[in-house]
């Protein structure tokens, strides 16, 4: 059988792993693209001068502020080279975590809730601080053990981590305003009307009459909040939705339609460019990676 090497799902992040923990310190001008995920991503902001961008919005980070990073959401760092950025960053396996909700308790819960309010960070009270810094503190102590049981305990500890971070994120004031978030409200709502009806008309016409845009004026306002044009945008979020399809096993031409492409072969140009694969190549790098 013909064996295909998943070097861009790799390079996209997937994650094998329960979770992974770094903690990072670098002072040097990282010059990141927009980029995305394939699992959730928490940042904890610790030090340094750094604005994300996450879908459209900006967050200049404080110490110890929490960014929740979805599944597929495009972000991208913006650091100063002035000063040391340090950051504690945690990569999410859904599986795992799906494995330990129990009486409706959904440890993703927070990522979902981040899409819904459309708020990816989480800023603590002073308060809050020392108990979220000593969980953090025994889990990297706890991945660095090699006695008996460490990985139970590194696991359950991880788990008390998801616990707190979701109860900080139901805990906020969603009627508050927090100070360093920047947005333009009607791209926030186009970004909503986008990956909500990705199967259906999205043309730049459509999209500037419905919000009473004109629409060189809305391809403009767009690029300047997104750093995407509006037709890339949408073809790139269209080849990710049409990328988990393909995983679940659907055909590549039933997936097609469901993602608004036009016709087969735009589906498959769009779907090379993003991932270097052809849908068929790419659900058989995927399904290599879950053999045992």
């Amino acid at each position: 059988m013909e064996h295909y090497e998943p070097e861009e799902m790799k390079k996209r992040g997937y994650l094998n792993e329960d979770f992974m923990f770094f903690k990072l310190k670098d002072q040097k001008k990282n010059e990141f693209e927009f980029h995305y995920h394939d699992f959730n991503k928490i940042i904890i902001f610790l030090s340094g001068d750094v604005t994300y961008i996450i879908e459209g919005k900006s967050y200049t980070l404080r110490p110890w502020d929490i960014l929740l990073v979805g599944r597929n959401d495009i972000h991208q760092p913006i650091i100063s080279p002035n000063t040391a950025y340090e950051r504690i960053v945690l990569w999410l396996n859904p599986h795992f975590l799906d494995a330990h909700n129990r009486n409706n308790c959904d440890l993703q819960n927070c990522f979902t809730l981040a899409t819904e309010r459309k708020m990816n960070m989480i800023r603590l009270n002073m308060a809050d601080i020392p108990s979220l810094q000593q969980t953090l503190d025994d889990l990297e102590e706890s991945i660095n053990d090699s006695s008996f049981g460490n990985e139970i305990l590194k696991n359950s500890i991880f788990i008390q981590l998801i616990v707190k971070i979701n109860r900080l994120f139901f805990g906020m004031d969603i009627k508050k305003k927090i100070e360093d978030v920047r947005y333009d409200s009607r791209i926030e709502n186009i970004l909503s009307h986008i990956n909500n009806n990705l199967d259906s008309d999205l043309s730049i016409d459509s999209i500037s009459n419905k919000f009473f845009l004109n629409k060189y004026y809305l391809m403009h306002l767009f690029k300047k909040e997104t750093g995407f044009t509006v037709y890339n945008y949408i073809q790139k979020k269209r080849a990710i939705k049409a990328a988990d399809y393909i995983k679940s096993g659907m055909q590549a031409g039933e997936v097609c339609s469901l993602c608004g492409f036009g016709d087969y072969s735009s589906f498959v140009r769009t779907f090379k460019k993003e991932f270097k694969l052809s849908p068929m190549q790419y659900y058989k790098a995927y399904a290599s990676r879950l053999e045992p």
